[in-house]
């Protein structure tokens, strides 16, 4: 083979060694230097060869690939043209400035989410090869600008700065910050992502991008805010005290430095034009020390033997805290469910997230009601639900240990009790702030109560449905929750369990009702030890209930939960 086939990208022979070189031990060292091609046009070879290859995979990969760059260019252009045609209108500079802030925030943002998303500029895949951090600056930045997400970050850029852009100067000046904006927002990104590879590439940063979708869908809820904001407000005249901070703000000062010499303020252009090219310079040295250290310090897989000898096992503050025994132990491994189990920690950030957005946001559109507090324990109670099946194929451990209904029972148990843990505090503290938000703090303790009243509900109900209607999670997905097949059971087990759920919590809602009806509101206190005491006596039912099920069917069990 020779060797323009075995290295197409020329690569070898832009880092190849040279100069003397000697046996080991001669004494002479061997020196490495660039030969005379740039970098810059090997790296962009390198990311299109890539790019094209990965396409070449599969033609199902190419449909989608080719369905976004029409999509986005699509987008591209109605924003470029959006942009133009608000010039001239009096909110024009505080959108635009907005509008590259809230960018260059997605820029820093995406490879915290999305680590693999652009795989052949990951700066780790370097790292063997003869090439000096300083020399892969510009032809990593190079490389970086070659896709769907510079080419649309730079038609919003260039609609924004044509539409701030009035007078000869101004234009000149925008031929300046058009770029600078760009280059700031893919520097700030590979900054961010070459200072956290290691960490985006282990467990934890797979956990990032198993939540990406949640603070996706969060941010989307708070745009929605936002923009219901505006409209009450009147149009874009609110935004103008936050855009007055953002303009100062690299990228967005770059765009802001056009819109202040529209206006004759070189001064001040002049200072938001160098605050820009600053944090480029800036972002550019973390950038170079990042892949630095990257390239020469080792890590965890390298020190283990010089680590020393393994520290001793100590407990953490939350284990100290744990009853002693079986209960302890079934506790303890449900909280470390939670924090390590990427499906399980989707799954409660998301519970968590969205019983607390959904009140609060209510009660600051001003529509809102104390009630609604109940949705977050709701929300978390459907953690109680399937909840051997998240143990998927290793429940087979658990059910050895299981012989009888007694120790049936003290399973479930410690399984609530480890859900409560996070459910009790965080439904009251949803409560509280709900209540302060619309000042109806004489409303708290039935609030209160009524929660605790349909967590308790919530606990017995999913205590019988994890020992009824168990499925599989399927682990190879992070989009799939349910093992084919298997969907009915799922439907079954939280809808079913969710009614007889709210069902359970009717006497609750009925007593509150009554007080209210016949004038006695100097008593709705009592709905909050009633409550709280219902709660408790209804959860510890439903695991009575449950405990001799789980115990005899624990081969159906074992089978449902290991089908994914």
């Amino acid at each position: 083979m020779s060797a323009a086939a075995a290295d197409p990208t020329g690569l070898a022979e832009t880092a190849r060694p040279a100069g003397p070189t000697g046996p080991v031990g001669s004494g002479t060292t061997p020196v490495v230097t660039l030969g005379t091609r740039s970098l810059t046009p090997v790296f962009v070879r390198l990311k299109l060869s890539l790019l094209r290859n990965g396409l070449r995979q599969s033609s199902g990969r190419t449909a989608a690939y080719v369905v976004s760059v029409v999509f986005a260019l699509l987008v591209a252009a109605g924003q470029l043209l959006g942009l133009i045609l608000l010039r001239g209108n009096d909110g024009a500079a505080t959108l635009v400035v907005v509008l590259t802030a809230l960018v260059a925030l997605g820029w820093a943002m995406l490879p915290l989410f999305f680590p693999s998303g652009d795989e052949t500029l990951d700066p780790s895949r370097l790292v063997m090869l003869p090439l000096r951090p300083q020399s892969l600056i510009g032809a990593l930045l190079a490389a970086s600008l070659v896709g769907i997400g510079p080419l649309f970050t730079l038609c919003l850029v260039l609609g924004s700065a044509i539409a701030v852009a009035h007078g000869a100067a101004a234009v000149v000046l925008s031929v300046i910050a058009v770029p600078l904006a760009l280059l700031v927002c893919v520097a700030l990104s590979r900054a961010v992502a070459a200072a956290n590879i290691r960490l985006l590439t282990s467990r934890k940063g797979r956990d990032l991008a198993v939540l990406s979708g949640l603070v996706i869908a969060v941010g989307i809820q708070f745009v929605n805010f936002g923009i219901q904001r505006l409209n009450e407000a009147g149009g874009l005249s609110a935004l103008d005290p936050a855009a007055d901070v953002v303009r100062w703000l690299p990228p967005a000062s770059a765009i802001g430095a056009v819109d202040a010499v529209s206006d004759g303020a070189y001064g001040q252009a002049a200072a938001q034009l160098l605050l820009s090219l600053a944090a480029l310079a800036a972002l550019v040295y973390w950038w170079q020390l990042s892949l630095v250290k990257l390239m020469t310090s080792p890590d965890g897989s390298t020190i283990t033997a010089a680590a020393g000898p393994a520290r001793k096992e100590s407990a953490s503050g939350l284990d100290r805290l744990l009853p002693e025994g079986r209960t302890g132990t079934v506790m303890q491994r449900s909280l470390r469910y939670v924090w390590r189990d990427p499906k399980t920690k989707a799954a409660w950030v998301t519970s968590l997230a969205i019983g607390l957005i959904v009140p609060l946001v209510n009660a600051l559109q001003g529509n809102g009601s104390i009630y609604l507090a109940c949705f977050a324990a709701g929300m978390l109670g459907i953690q109680m639900y399937n909840q051997f099946g998240q143990d998927t194929s290793a429940f087979w451990m658990v059910a050895l240990t299981i012989s009888s209904t007694r120790d049936a029972y003290l399973e479930l148990r410690a399984r609530a009790y480890a859900l409560l843990v996070i459910t009790l505090p965080y439904s009251a503290l949803v409560t509280i702030l709900t209540a302060a938000l619309l000042g109806d703090w004489r409303a708290l303790p039935e609030a209160l109560g009524l929660s605790f009243a349909l967590l308790g509900a919530m606990m017995a109900t999913g205590a019988v449905a994890s020992a009824r209607f168990p499925y599989s999670i399927p682990q190879g997905s992070a989009y799939k929750n349910v093992a084919p097949g298997q969907a009915g059971l799922a439907w079954i087990s939280i809808l079913g369990g969710m009614l007889g759920g709210a069902l359970l919590c009717a006497p609750v809602i009925v007593l509150t009702i009554t007080l209210h009806t016949s004038g006695a509101d100097g008593w709705t206190w009592l709905v909050l030890p009633l409550g709280t005491a219902y709660g408790a006596l209804i959860a510890w039912a439903g695991v009575r209930l449950a405990a001799p099920w789980t115990a005899s069917r624990l081969p159906e069990i074992l089978t449902a939960v290991s089908k994914g």
